[in-house]
């Protein structure tokens, strides 16, 4: 029998993802990966996976799934969420888990996460991974072209996610205290490479605005709304040329598209600015409603930013500890036990 996570329900938009399918873009293939690798190298950190591999990215509403393995261990980071170990169909104890915390579950347990809060996405990775194989040197999904991950798209009821793991080794849980996942007040920008193509005054209001996140953002990109950005005479069209991730694409009617995983290799539309690699996590976080404002910076800066954030996810497996759970008590047990062998008077 395969091991594998049998989906009972899909959550609202759950994919396999990992850094991205690299290399490929002169072909017209996207990159495509994790909207937040911070938390995907978390959870993959914390069941023992090199840090780059396969895991479930679940937006704003999680999956359930049955384990059909000998055992599993999972572990989820990224946005707070209740999880939620269902009680086998054979009796047993519910009980709840943490995120950021490893957790060893046996043949026949059902996992259900929950809707997501202060991020819209989170990961959930199995130790060992999934036993999908690569599309060009990545599991990642992208929807669009029904290219890698499960079948080239989300999950759905019924799906068998096949395990490379029969059975996860016995050993100590463990825990990371806390994940730091900064929202900046600004995001961090370097304007261009098409500033030309737009007035100084449209330039100020990018700076100086505060845009929403549209409802009609996806992993391709997020669309923002606000204050349009005014073009000059060159207008809104150029020759299509290479799409880089943080690209801030500005269409006709003057409102921002920040490119984000699933972007497309070239477009047509005057880039404003391009996020800097370092704020990008920070930017698929983000679910619609949220608020966004932008502060241009030098390359200089960001790439100390990038240094910065490198050297926080080269210690991120050193922070790493074991799991000390509370103790608690099996009412159900303590209730079956015979703990009374006589009666005593209080008086004597």
């Amino acid at each position: 029998m395969t091991a594998a996570l049998r989906v009972l329900a899909p959550g609202l938009m759950t994919t396999l993802q990992d850094l991205g399918r690299t290399g490929y873009q002169h072909l017209g293939v996207p990159v495509s990966g994790a909207l937040d690798h911070v938390s995907l190298r978390a959870a993959n950190l914390l069941v023992g996976n090199p840090a780059g591999l396969g895991a479930l990215e679940i937006a704003y509403q999680g999956p359930t799934l049955r384990v059909e393995a000998d055992s599993v261990r999972i572990a989820v980071a990224g946005g707070r969420a209740p999880v939620d170990i269902l009680p086998m169909d054979n009796g047993g104890n519910g009980r709840r888990i943490a995120t950021l915390e490893s957790m060893y579950l046996e043949r026949g347990e059902t996992i259900r996460i929950g809707a997501l809060t202060g991020s819209s996405v989170a990961y959930l990775a199995v130790e060992g991974g999934f036993a999908i194989a690569p599309v060009l040197g990545s599991q990642s999904t992208l929807t669009r072209g029904a290219i890698g991950g499960f079948e080239g798209r989300a999950l759905k009821a019924g799906d068998l996610i096949p395990l490379r793991r029969d059975a996860a080794p016995e050993r100590e849980e463990v825990m990371l205290p806390s994940l730091d996942l900064p929202s900046p007040a600004r995001i961090r920008v370097v304007l261009g490479p098409q500033g030309d193509h737009f007035t100084q005054g449209g330039i100020r209001t990018l700076l100086e605005s505060a845009y929403t996140v549209s409802q009609a953002s996806d992993r391709m990109g997020m669309r923002l709304t606000g204050p349009p950005l005014e073009h000059s005479s060159k207008g809104s069209n150029i020759v299509s040329d290479g799409i880089a991730p943080g690209s801030i694409q500005v269409p006709g009617n003057g409102l921002p598209i920040i490119l984000l995983a699933d972007r497309q290799t070239t477009g047509g539309y005057p880039k404003i600015a391009t996020v800097i690699s370092a704020d990008i996590p920070a930017l698929g976080r983000m679910t619609p409603g949220s608020k966004v404002a932008f502060e241009a910076v030098g390359v200089e800066a960001a790439e100390a930013a990038a240094r910065e954030l490198a050297v926080m996810l080269a210690a991120m497996s050193g922070e790493i500890v074991p799991l000390r759970r509370q103790p608690s008590i099996d009412l159900a047990r303590l209730l079956a036990e015979n703990l009374v062998s006589g009666m005593v008077d209080a008086r004597e």
